[in-house]
């Protein structure tokens, strides 16, 4: 989880390595790096480093965490014959024969977004009644205004009367990022971590929330102050939910594709440009033709992109040790306008006016030519997303790059596309740039916008 730094700093201090072995279930030192197997049941990867000096002893314990978590695309999801929500969470072949062979009752605590309910709720309750499934299913508003400890803890006393085993029976939650978020930390409280799943029934979610270990609620009118790194037993994802979602928030959630794309994809750029409104009319979902190209096909094929190349920033850093991410471009400016505006821009409405300004830092740093911006612009226009809103001042862009230098490690770690599909991070913006981006940005975009097309 963090670095540890054993160089001898004090001559006078002794240094001695211990292993960690477990022999008749009880676990004991063993000085040195090479331990004698004779009797050992098991090595732990654990290490503890005991340094003794004049002031005494300290020991620094170096344990490694593991998380092993599955993404997992399955078309049906709620067909009563597809175990794959009940068991696709198990990683072991072995495990798994146990399980499905085992004689106790599968147990289930469902929570799902309300409005999912009203659409998919009879499909859950039948797919879990035919296969005998003990359950609770909890329908909750979880909308970014709800999304807050009082909502976790509503789900906490509804698990707790529930009666969980924390070890094999996952809470699942049915829901966009919201819902998955609020449900994920409500998971990691409970008995310090219960197994949780992941359902994900909007495009953002699909391709973003479900994907990562970010659990957390919104705290003191700031997005997301409150929460956890802990990733989801399993994230199962079924497209065809999102052929009920309104076309606002296919566009929304087709903002973090683009964001991966401008990142490192030009291939997924180009798909986009050239596809974007395809993808919103079908929904990502008819096989049906359009110009010699299915449907179908090409979501698929941007789903698939978008989750790999979110998956490649997110894996070697999920607990961000590493503040240097290119995948918060998008989101240095836009969780200060997201709550200030609340609740008239969704989440990927805001990212995008966020990188929308950035694509004019970037022009303005020669990083972008004057063609590769327009072509940005016009594919966000094209995809039916926001290029520019009155509340994002210079003051408010000012003051969020400022809170961003406090949780940063006093850099900015600016993400910039240098090209289409490419990308490096920055600290060296200057003010002057900055203003420069932001008059031109406004001169040339700040028209009035529709965002609340629910169609």
């Amino acid at each position: 989880m963090g670095k540890v730094d054993l160089k001898d700093n004090d001559s006078k201090e002794k240094k001695t390595e211990f292993s960690l072995v477990r022999i008749k279930s009880t676990w004991w030192c063993e000085q040195g790096q090479k331990v004698k197997s004779d009797k050992v049941d098991c090595v732990s990867a654990a290490k503890i480093y005991e340094s003794k000096t004049e002031k005494g002893t300290t020991w620094t314990v170096v344990s490694p965490i593991v998380f092993t978590y599955k993404v997992t695309e399955s078309r049906g999801l709620l067909d009563p014959n597809n175990d794959t929500l009940l068991f696709g969470h198990i990683a072991d072949p072995q495990q798994l024969e146990v399980f499905k062979k085992s004689m106790k009752p599968i147990k289930r605590f469902v929570v799902v977004d309300q409005e999912v309910y009203k659409i998919y709720g009879s499909k859950i309750t039948e797919y879990l009644e035919a296969n005998n499934v003990l359950y609770k299913i909890l329908a909750l508003p979880t909308t970014e205004e709800n999304k807050s400890m009082e909502m976790v803890l509503k789900i906490l006393q509804e698990v707790n009367n529930f009666s969980l085993d924390r070890r094999t029976e996952p809470i699942i939650a049915f829901g966009g990022g919201v819902c998955l978020d609020i449900v994920g930390l409500a998971a990691s409280l409970y008995r310090r971590r219960t197994p949780y799943i992941r359902v994900p029934t909007t495009l953002l979610s699909y391709i973003d929330a479900s994907v990562g270990a970010k659990t957390g609620v919104n705290f003191a009118n700031c997005k997301n102050k409150l929460g956890a790194y802990v990733p989801p037993a399993a994230a199962l994802l079924d497209l065809s939910f999102i052929q009920t979602v309104p076309r606002r928030h296919i566009s929304n959630g087709l903002a973090e594709m683009l964001k991966m794309a401008l990142m490192k994809h030009r291939g997924l750029f180009e798909l986009l440009e050239k596809h974007g409104c395809m993808l919103l009319d079908s929904k990502f979902q008819t096989e049906q033709s359009a110009n010699g190209c299915s449907c179908l096909q090409v979501a698929s094929q941007a789903t698939y992109i978008a989750i790999t190349t979110m998956l490649e920033e997110l894996a070697p850093n999920l607990w961000e040790d590493d503040l240097d991410r290119l995948v918060d471009f998008g989101h240095l400016i836009s969780p200060a306008l997201e709550m200030k505006v609340l609740p008239s821009l969704l989440h990927g409405e805001a990212v995008n006016i966020d990188m929308s300004y950035m694509i004019y830092v970037s022009k303005e740093r020669g990083l972008l030519t004057e063609e590769e911006k327009q072509r940005i612009i016009s594919c966000m226009v094209g995809l039916e997303l926001p290029v520019w809103h009155e509340a994002c001042t210079m003051e408010l862009i000012q003051r969020s790059l400022q809170d961003r230098l406090k949780h940063s490690g006093g850099l900015v770690r600016m993400p910039l596309p240098v090209g289409l599909g490419k990308s490096e991070i920055f600290n060296d913006t200057s003010c002057e740039i900055l203003q420069r981006a932001y008059e031109k940005w406004c001169d040339e975009l700040s028209f009035p916008s529709d965002n609340n097309n629910e169609s």
